[in-house]
């Protein structure tokens, strides 16, 4: 039976953030159960671009220095890592921590940042859709990983939370190429269940206390869920999750969908302990593409192959934000964007829906336009 452990907690006070993750881990079995003297702890972090903690879109500083503090006590040495969106290199990774306020923290309590940006193939052949995965060096110098993720939602897979947060360990802009592989969500939801049982996290946290809701993961609106998440199963925990954000979590998003269909998660395997689960029924949730061939399987294919362009959801950039910064046309899987005037234009031919451009846009003048005709036939 696969424990997930809640605890409300309204703000990042500092004291009320260690006494809570005390009684969460408790829940557990206790921190020394996870911690081992002399060992290398990974505070694998939300970091998907550099942002101010404000804006929710990664894992709070104080979540980390926490976090990383107990680590530290129990003997254990800390270092924060995670390969952001874009090019994978020193410079750009300083700027992240710096923006997201996690550079001051650790200096403050002297926790190492990771700044190692060699990568690793590793073979994986138990997976079910991937054999092998480039991971970032640095995921494997750890010894024992903690999954830091933040509670958010996302306009390709609905919910980003546990098991999206390990993406993060495929180096830079090599992430791309799996979107390019994989552009149907439900490939994409199983590749990231292989990239989850290959890292295999010891312990995942998720920061809950402030998410995002609305064009996550980068350009939706921060909310006070107050909550912290823990368990040992990044999979358990995100069929937990979601349904703080009022979904229903087998029928709806993918990655629980595909987990269940997969045997890595199961109804009667479970228990929540600690405080009861609220569930935001008013949370505000992206609309998402499913199948690319469900029009197939809803009409002729002449017809579908003639409509499906048409009532696709589509990225839209506001000339309003934009500044030209090209870090959507240099990101895109596909190269389906181009500067034309010193303004991004999207080729739909080849754009496959990833939101890559959304996701990674520093300025939010990405959005995602659902037609509503389409709404009838992708949404789930």
């Amino acid at each position: 039976m696969i424990k997930v452990s809640l605890k409300k907690c309204d703000s990042y006070n500092r004291e009320k953030i260690k006494n809570s993750l005390d009684i969460l881990i408790d829940n557990l079995g206790g921190w020394e159960q996870y911690i081992k003297k002399g060992k290398r702890v990974l505070l694998k972090t939300n970091l998907l671009m550099g942002k101010d903690p404000d804006q929710a879109v990664t894992t709070h500083p104080e979540i980390l220095r926490a976090v990383g503090i107990k680590v530290k006590s129990l003997g254990a040495e800390v270092v924060i890592g995670d390969s952001p969106g874009g090019p994978f290199n020193e410079n750009l990774l300083k700027r992240a921590y710096k923006k997201s306020g996690i550079y001051e923290m650790a200096a403050e309590e002297g926790f190492e940042l990771n700044y190692n940006t060699e990568e690793k193939t590793v073979e994986f052949k138990d997976g079910k859709i991937i054999k092998s995965f480039v991971l970032g060096e640095y995921v494997l110098n750890a010894d024992f990983i903690i999954n830091l993720p933040k509670l958010k939602t996302h306009g390709l897979t609905m919910y980003t939370g546990a098991v999206k947060n390990l993406f993060g360990c495929i180096p830079g802009v090599l992430k791309a190429e799996y979107h390019l592989k994989m552009p149907n969500v439900d490939d994409f939801s199983r590749m990231l269940n292989d990239l989850a049982l290959l890292v295999k996290p010891g312990l995942t946290i998720m920061d809950g206390i402030i998410g995002m809701e609305g064009d996550g993961p980068s350009s939706g609106e921060p909310r006070n869920f107050k909550y912290l998440l823990a368990s040992e199963s990044p999979f358990y925990l995100d069929r937990v999750a979601v349904e703080i954000l009022g979904i229903n979590p087998l029928e709806e998003v993918p990655l629980i969908k595909i987990s269940r269909e997969d045997g890595l998660i199961a109804e009667d395997n479970y228990q929540i302990v600690g405080d009861q689960l609220d569930s935001y029924k008013d949370a505000k949730i992206p609309s998402i593409e499913g199948n690319s061939n469900l029009l197939k399987d809803k009409m002729p294919n002449f017809l579908a192959e003639l409509l499906e362009k048409f009532l696709r959801p589509k990225p839209v950039f506001d000339k309003n934000k934009c500044v030209s910064c090209r870090t959507c046309a240099e990101n895109c899987p596909p190269e389906a964007i181009e500067m034309v005037d010193s303004f991004p234009k999207v080729d739909l031919d080849l754009c496959i829906r990833c939101f890559c451009c959304q996701e990674l846009c520093p300025y939010d003048a990405v959005n995602i336009k659902h037609p509503w005709l389409g709404k009838l036939f992708f949404s789930r």
